[in-house]
């Protein structure tokens, strides 16, 4: 029984389910709307309602970082496997204009990244990218860019 929930958990599917009803995403009207099942894409989206409103009307802020917060390394975690430590290490948010609506998100981890990633961490260093996240309204229009600094090394081999 264990075994099975671990690997529904871990599945893209799964986790998907799992983001939908975790309740700092109920509470902001977050919803994973795609999960690509090897991990390499995410879509999310937010409607614009009375509980995640600020007080002129529009989207409030947190939920709309809250919206992007564990993406990337989520998606990494996956993709990378379990020889990494992925972790979020710091965030930026710059709000551009008000959001209204529906507001979403789109991440992608690409062959370049992930070869970068292995080339700066093939040593054992760590390596600290940056990637940008745009949330854009219905209509494509920008309405925040935020940038998250990702923590990522790769773990020691483990002798047995």
């Amino acid at each position: 029984m264990i075994k099975k929930f671990t690997q529904w958990l871990t599945s893209a599917s799964g986790l998907r389910r799992i983001l939908n009803i975790y309740g700092p995403y109920l509470g902001a009207g977050v919803r994973v709307r795609y999960l690509a099942k090897d991990f390499r894409e995410a879509k999310v989206e937010m409607k614009l309602r009375w509980f995640n409103r600020n007080y002129v009307g529009t989207h409030f802020g947190g939920s709309l970082f809250s919206m992007i917060d564990p993406f990337y390394m989520l998606l990494l975690m996956n993709t990378l496997g379990r020889d990494y430590i992925v972790w979020d290490a710091s965030a930026e948010i710059d709000f551009v204009k008000p959001g209204r609506g529906v507001v979403s998100a789109h991440f992608m981890v690409t062959d370049a990244m992930l070869a970068e990633i292995r080339d700066k961490t093939a040593d054992g260093e760590k390596f600290l990218p940056t990637y940008e996240v745009h949330i854009v309204d219905a209509d494509g229009e920008l309405v925040a860019r935020a940038r998250k600094t990702l923590y990522i090394r790769r773990k020691p081999a483990r002798e047995d």
